[in-house]
């Protein structure tokens, strides 16, 4: 019976420490340094000369290629033997044990990603809420100076912690981590992007945390912090890490949006390389288990017992009140949404691809100025609005949270800018994504909110900061999608609310190239499958139109970061290309009968781990490369 599929048979021992991300093995001879100190100084001189072979062939290989310093892991298992011996010696009640503690770290990752995620917005609305509510008492008291300064000074000192962590314990948790995990489900292992300490300092998004999560938890602990468990010794492979890690990264998603088949979705879409029936509904298992523990501390919390919570964080952004009857001119807005949303996504991209590794802490503290600066300057630019009828309870907003912030403004009348910029991020895409109001926000205030988030998340995306992409992506293409809907609606049954749906749909489209995922993603997200053909169709545009420009944010950071992503097709420049092109000489080969001192000598010689093995005449009757 053959297993080599079946990853419940998958049973090795091995594997790398949980700081490193995985221990990289790569090639048909691993590095055992631990086992060679017994070898005597003497045998630091070859027994044989080892056959060094340099790259002679064509030039072609220097097009396009880079020499990096990271191994890759070993998703594959090769066949042989001791392999299939060690698999037939397997009792069932070993084989029992680890398929249950597969689910079972199935369940815990699922289980401690939600918690986290939760913990997470429960810190994000109640310090955003204490800031916002000291502000706004402050300056009903007439006293802007301080509210300004109280205001600034608290997103200064927040900027600040983040950054020295990341400089000084995590430097891996800067950035949203996502390409990261990308690039280690394709087999890359960066140094440190799943250690303990990246969880610690980890803010967002949830996709590297959840990772983080799965590989501790899979690895038993951590070696380096003297937490580990030995009953997890059948995970100590990088097979069963990866499979882990893609649960994680799947929870993660489902923390961030309570969309757990968008989770899955984008795990397989976006995340992973390597994919089995079997780790589908593994990965579905966990996001389920994160939906029902998100759905359950929600409800507690709607109770009053969280603090300043409310109806923040992770709470779906409900647009199903408005029927999305549209006709000819709405598709054709549509249309129009989704062109002009994937050129701005690919501007964006170049601009974030074209600025140096200014990562200091310095910066950082310049744009949380800066950014403190626009949200609080710019809503006095902007002229008060009269509470619209029948609102007279909820507007204006003052000593809470609310969607009419007074702001300045007198008795009766809001401040709509301030309603968006003085608001936690998922109150400002709820805000936008509201029908109930066709002009609550004026066209001047969305093209100010959509200019100053656009090029405000242009500065500080990638700055030294464990932050993310897709609520800022949100926040402009939902803010740019209501600008459309307000300009078009004397001609368009669309509600603008669905237009700032379509508007997200499109910028998030057009940034990160997925398409089934983000649908499943938003719909969750909105709770409205009635704008199903809508959300596809924009999709589709954007990234088509993107595509014709340059790749997607994840895939330039990758390159950026120096990280060897192996895309899923070829270049064209190497499909004339054979082994030999792409290595670099002088290469060290063994032959399939090798002294002890050879192997010794190339592995103290050598700074790579993987070396082909090579029989040729009079061993073999032509050159063969034995696995």
């Amino acid at each position: 019976m053959d297993h080599s599929d079946d990853d419940d048979y998958n049973i090795q021992g091995g594997g790398g420490d949980v700081e490193s991300g995985g221990g990289g093995r790569s090639g048909f001879i691993e590095r055992r340094e631990s086992n060679m100190s017994s070898f005597s100084e003497a045998a630091r001189e070859p027994l044989l000369h080892l056959k060094s072979r340099v790259n002679t062939t064509s030039q072609i290989a220097i097009v396009g290629s880079k020499v990096y310093p990271v191994e890759s892991l070993d998703y594959e298992i090769f066949e042989n033997e001791l392999i299939k011996q060690d698999w037939r010696s397997r009792k069932r009640v070993e084989i029992f044990q680890y398929i249950f503690l597969k689910w079972t770290l199935a369940l815990s990752i699922g289980l401690f990603t939600g918690l986290v995620g939760f913990f997470n917005n429960i810190a994000v609305e109640n310090i955003a809420g204490f800031k916002l509510l000291l502000t706004s008492n402050l300056m009903l008291k007439a006293k802007y100076f301080q509210a300004f300064a109280a205001f600034a000074g608290i997103n200064v000192i927040l900027a600040f912690c983040a950054a020295a962590l990341c400089a000084f314990i995590a430097p891996a948790a800067a950035g949203s981590g996502i390409p990261e995990v990308k690039a280690y489900l394709n087999g890359v292992d960066a140094h440190s992007i799943l250690a303990p300490s990246t969880l610690f300092v980890k803010e967002g998004p949830m996709v590297h945390t959840g990772a983080c999560i799965a590989n501790l938890l899979g690895q038993g602990g951590s070696r380096k912090y003297h937490l580990t468990w030995k009953w997890l010794r059948y995970f100590k492979n990088d097979r069963d890490r990866r499979d882990l890690i893609t649960c994680g990264a799947a929870a993660g998603v489902a923390a961030a949006f309570r969309a757990p088949v968008g989770g899955v979705l984008f795990a397989l879409e976006e995340a992973a390389s390597w994919w089995r029936s079997a780790l589908l509904w593994r990965t579905f298992f966990t996001t389920a288990v994160v939906a029902v523990v998100l759905r359950s501390l929600i409800q507690f919390c709607r109770n009053g017992n969280c603090g300043l919570f409310g109806q923040g964080g992770l709470i779906m952004f409900d647009v199903n009140s408005a029927v999305p009857a549209y006709n000819t001119v709405d598709l054709l807005a549509v249309l129009l949404l989704g062109f002009l949303e994937a050129f701005l996504a690919a501007f964006t991209i170049i601009l974030w691809t074209r600025r140096g590794p200014a990562f200091k802490i310095l910066l950082v503290i310049t744009i949380s100025l800066l950014t403190s600066c626009c949200a609080f300057g710019l809503p006095w630019l902007v002229q008060c609005t009269p509470c619209p009828s029948g609102f007279e309870n909820e507007c204006p907003t003052i000593g809470r949270s609310g969607n009419y912030k007074n702001f300045q403004c007198q008795p009766g009348h809001y401040n709509d800018l301030a309603s968006l910029f003085f608001n936690t991020n998922d109150d400002a895409i709820r805000n936008l994504f509201s029908p109930r109001h066709r002009k609550q926000f004026q066209i001047s205030t969305l093209l100010i909110f959509f200019v100053g988030t656009y090029f405000l998340g242009i500065i500080t995306y990638g700055i030294a900061v464990p932050s993310g992409l897709f609520i800022p992506v949100i926040l402009a293409g939902s803010s740019y999608g209501r600008l459309v809907g307000r300009l078009v609606g004397p001609i368009s049954n669309l509600d603008v609310g669905l237009f700032a749906l379509l508007g997200a749909a499109s910028f998030l489209g057009g940034t990160m190239r997925m398409t089934v995922s983000l649908c499943v993603i938003l719909l969750e997200l909105t709770n409205d499958l009635l704008m199903l053909p809508l959300v596809m169709l924009v999709l589709l545009i954007s990234k088509t139109v993107a595509d014709s420009f340059n790749k997607g944010v994840y895939d330039q950071i990758v390159e950026m970061k120096g990280l060897p992503y192996m895309e899923a097709h070829a270049k064209p420049y190497m499909r004339n290309l054979t082994a030999g092109d792409v290595c670099s000489g002088p290469l060290i080969t063994f032959s399939g009968v090798q002294k002890v001192g050879d192997i010794l000598h190339a592995l103290r010689m050598t700074g790579h781990n993987g070396f082909p093995v090579i029989d040729e005449p009079p061993f073999s009757e032509a050159p063969e490369l034995c696995a």
